[in-house]
């Protein structure tokens, strides 16, 4: 058996003929298995979803009770037989009940990553090795230049100017699921113990994170907040929001945004960020190349970010690679509706 008698990319996503499934499809399918709930990768319309418990609460948050015809929960590490292809979720790292997703028939396994990082994150399960014959990776941060370097130390200087300027309100620009409750809690690992504000757009996923177990202490809405009383607070807003007339109800307000992104000064000079704060959820040039050498995989497909080089490297390593070039994926859209609903509300 071929890898892609098992798994083959199409203009939808990958297809499993033999399972009848795709992977993280970017249109409507009857059945669809979803690595994680960021909208570019899940999405609603689907005859039924097979995901994990944590996926599917979120998918319900974002996108209402109704979001498939049905819908399956499935534990990490648990296996099930669809027409033959015997699939497994084991966690990705990336947020909360992300999951890679193994498909293996005939002795072949390749697993399909979604987007993943191998390094410690208070707000989800940790990145698991899968050994695998073939490995489907995002490809996000695949240039040499990406370096996440320590989150924590990122941290500090949030915090280190938030002791600097204590007039002012640090507003911080983070993705609304994943990122703004990894770096609340990065914030309470370093001993921040004030009272974080939420941008409304925030507040179902943050507190659906906090019923799951994740540490987040207090928390508060900037909704009806005094403006005097906001000066020295940190505030977790959607990026689009830093430049929103939403800000303005805030003092001096002194803008960051958390992201892998923030790497590239050009970027940082792009959104009129004053405070970069290089902080992913995704794998790095390292996180990358470290994760496929060890899966032991002989042969790598790319997805969703920067192909090329990503293949041209395994192609140095003696590893048969290919790009996928499926149109679709990338860093989720922040909800323009949400941001503009809040920004709306009297200052």
């Amino acid at each position: 058996m071929r890898p892609e008698d098992i798994l083959v990319p199409t203009p939808a996503g990958v297809c499993c003929k033999l399972g009848g499934f795709y992977i993280d499809p970017t249109r409507p399918v009857e059945r669809a298995l979803i690595t994680h709930a960021h909208s570019d990768h899940a999405r609603s319309g689907h005859g039924a979803v097979l995901a994990t418990r944590e996926t599917l609460d979120l998918m319900r948050l974002r996108y209402g009770e109704n979001f498939a015809g049905s819908t399956q929960a499935i534990r990490y590490g648990e296996s099930l037989n669809l027409g033959g292809a015997i699939v497994t979720f084991h966690p990705a790292g990336h947020v909360l009940g992300s999951a890679q997703i193994a498909v293996a028939a005939d002795g072949l396994r390749v697993v399909a990553s979604g987007d993943y990082k191998n390094v410690t994150d208070p707000t989800c399960a940790p990145f698991e090795l899968v050994l695998c014959d073939v490995f489907i990776t995002e490809a996000t941060f695949a240039l040499p230049v990406f370096h996440h370097g320590s989150a924590d130390a990122e941290i500090g200087k949030l915090l280190a100017s938030v002791a600097l300027f204590p007039e002012r309100a640090h507003l911080v620009g983070a993705y609304s699921l994943g990122k703004a409750q990894r770096v609340i809690a990065l914030l309470r690992n370093a001993g921040y113990g004030a009272p974080i504000y939420l941008h409304g757009a925030m507040e179902s996923i943050t507190r659906y994170y906090a019923e799951r177990g994740t540490a987040l202490g207090e928390l508060r809405t900037v909704r009806g907040a005094d403006k005097a009383a906001l000066a020295g607070t940190i505030t977790l807003c959607p990026p689009s929001a830093l430049s929103d007339l939403w800000t303005r109800r805030f003092p001096d307000p002194l803008t960051a945004f958390a992201s892998g992104w923030m790497r590239i000064r050009a970027r940082a000079r792009q959104y009129g960020v004053a405070l970069p704060l290089v902080i992913s959820d995704h794998a790095d040039w390292e996180g990358l190349t470290a994760t496929i050498a060890t899966t032991g995989a002989s042969e790598v497909w790319v997805t969703h970010g920067q192909e090329d080089a990503l293949v041209h490297w395994c192609a140095t390593r003696g590893l048969k690679a290919r790009p996928l070039d499926i149109v679709g994926y990338g860093d989720e859209e922040e909800g323009g509706a949400e941001v503009a609903a809040e920004g709306g509300e009297a200052t």
